[in-house]
């Protein structure tokens, strides 16, 4: 177990320090912000229900569920089990580590942001991927890079992003297996009348 921590931790510090530079340094904190993705999510809300219909409005209840039990379960359960610090509590911030946002009070592992990103880009990437099969990289590249950003800006460890990458993609494909089974009936088909 050592020898992973260890790993863990050298990971972090090629990551947080050796990857620094002035454009990580303005887009990295962007991108974790929540905010910035609002058009995306308006985008994909819309054109579920406007393409798709009923089958649509299941597909968006069925995505708020996937990131409510992301966000709980990682939040909630497993990080209030865990009680993983952050690097930013365990490191002296500006000395041993670049701390480029504010640090957060939580526990760090897993990640939510990691974890809530990829139960929403595993659900996304199921359900498109047979109507749109160029979509699936571009998902996984954003929710992967939303949680590189975590560990570059210093409030997370990669072993955080990765167990909540893993556990977002276990969600988001359980979401996407109950629903589309038997809430949607089927899978997503284009209207072409």
């Amino acid at each position: 177990m050592s020898g992973l921590l260890q790993l863990d931790e050298t990971l972090f510090f090629w990551v947080n320090i050796s990857c620094q530079n002035a454009f990580f340094d303005w887009l990295m904190p962007l991108l974790r912000n929540k905010y910035i993705w609002v058009p995306f999510y308006v985008f994909v809300t819309s054109f579920l229900v406007l393409n798709f219909q009923r089958k649509g409005l299941v597909a968006v209840l069925a995505l708020v569920l996937a990131v409510a039990l992301a966000d709980n379960i990682s939040s909630q359960l497993i990080k209030k089990s865990v009680q993983r610090l952050r690097p930013c509590k365990v490191m002296e911030p500006q000395r041993d580590i670049y701390l480029r946002v504010p640090c957060g009070s939580g526990y760090s592992f897993p990640s939510s942001h990691a974890t809530n990103h990829f139960a929403v880009a595993t659900y996304l990437m199921l359900l498109f991927g047979n109507l749109f099969r160029w979509v699936r990289l571009p998902l996984f590249l954003w929710a992967a890079i939303i949680a590189f950003a975590q560990v570059y800006v210093g409030v997370h460890f990669p072993f955080d992003v990765i167990g909540g990458a893993l556990l977002g993609s276990l969600i988001g494909w359980g979401i996407h297996l109950l629903f589309t089974k038997m809430a949607m009936g089927g899978k997503l088909e284009m209207n072409t009348a």
